[in-house]
């Protein structure tokens, strides 16, 4: 399927005349006809009701078109985005992240940015840690935010806080009448580990945190994102271990504990490439480093 398919259906569905739709784009009628039949074949599926007076839309066809226009919509936004930065009108500047990075100072750092740096089109990608190595290298992104150190040359891997982490407890749970609890009472429950892929992860980064105080967590299931962890453990199917700054999502049906054990974190870190000396990273570092200092005492 090229471009131009999507162009030229576009332009029939929105007239529902193949005549008035090969007179926008400048084509005669029989070459558009047969690139739209092309399009029907690869999708296997009929889009236009042709036996209809005038022409509809199959329900197929319907919902193929709403697609299409958020796909071209969002071409004419990257185009224009393109010629402002290329007339240099605007720098662009992408950060990737992990989920779970939102929950903490992140915001308020890409809020303060903007803030400071209001010519700047901010992009943003989630995506997991070890893949922003691969995107910082080729340029799709300008900086990454994960949890895990990144063992590469040509990747600087700077901590901008050491999260603690807290335990979730479905509600009524035996443990819950502790002010605090153990690595070791959470190894002899029922635990659920996110995220079960791509590896390593967050989930290698636990498994390690027991692993080290010779524990070893009982996994009754892996989940492949946080929010899916958290909804199993409300179900009551286990327990689990996120950073405290989930907390703020204020869920309730689940109920949080800190732990009882001291060190227990896991860094938010962020990553550029060695050789990236642009302003807008150092003012990016910068803005991190203070807010980071403004919540020190939150990550005691």
């Amino acid at each position: 399927m090229e471009l131009r398919h999507l162009k030229y259906f576009n332009a029939v569905a929105s007239t529902l005349s193949f005549s008035r739709a090969a007179e926008l784009l400048h084509i005669a009628q029989p070459p558009l006809s047969r690139q739209i039949r092309q399009l029907e074949e690869m999708l296997g599926a009929e889009l236009i009701d042709r036996a209809s007076r005038p022409i509809a839309l199959t329900m197929a066809g319907k919902f193929f078109y709403e697609q299409t226009l958020q796909v071209l919509s969002r071409l004419e936004q990257i185009e224009e985005g393109t010629r402002v930065i290329a007339r240099g009108q605007q720098h662009w500047f992408n950060i990737g992240f992990v989920p779970s990075a939102l929950y903490g100072l992140l915001p308020e750092m890409i809020k303060r940015f903007r803030t400071d740096m209001p010519d700047i089109e901010i992009g943003f990608s989630e995506i997991v840690t070890m893949e922003q190595i691969e995107a910082l290298k080729s340029g799709r992104i300008d900086v990454g935010f994960g949890r895990l150190p990144i063992s590469d040359p040509d990747i600087i891997c700077e901590t901008i806080v050491e999260e603690p982490l807290v335990a979730v407890f479905p509600l009524a749970h035996r443990l819950l009448a502790r002010s605090k609890v153990s690595l070791a009472q959470l190894a002899e429950e029922r635990f659920i580990l996110y995220p079960a892929r791509p590896r390593p992860s967050y989930a290698d980064q636990v498994l390690d945190i027991f692993s080290s105080r010779a524990l070893r967590p009982t996994i009754v299931k892996e989940a492949n994102e946080m929010q899916t962890a958290i909804g199993l453990v409300a179900a009551g199917v286990g327990v689990t271990l996120v950073p405290r700054s989930v907390q703020g999502l204020h869920r309730s049906d689940v109920v949080y504990r800190p732990l009882s054990n001291k060190g227990v974190h896991s860094p938010v870190i962020m990553n550029f490439r060695a050789n990236d000396r642009s302003l807008l990273l150092q003012k990016l570092r910068a803005t991190a480093a203070s807010i980071a200092r403004m919540h020190a005492e939150e990550y005691i």
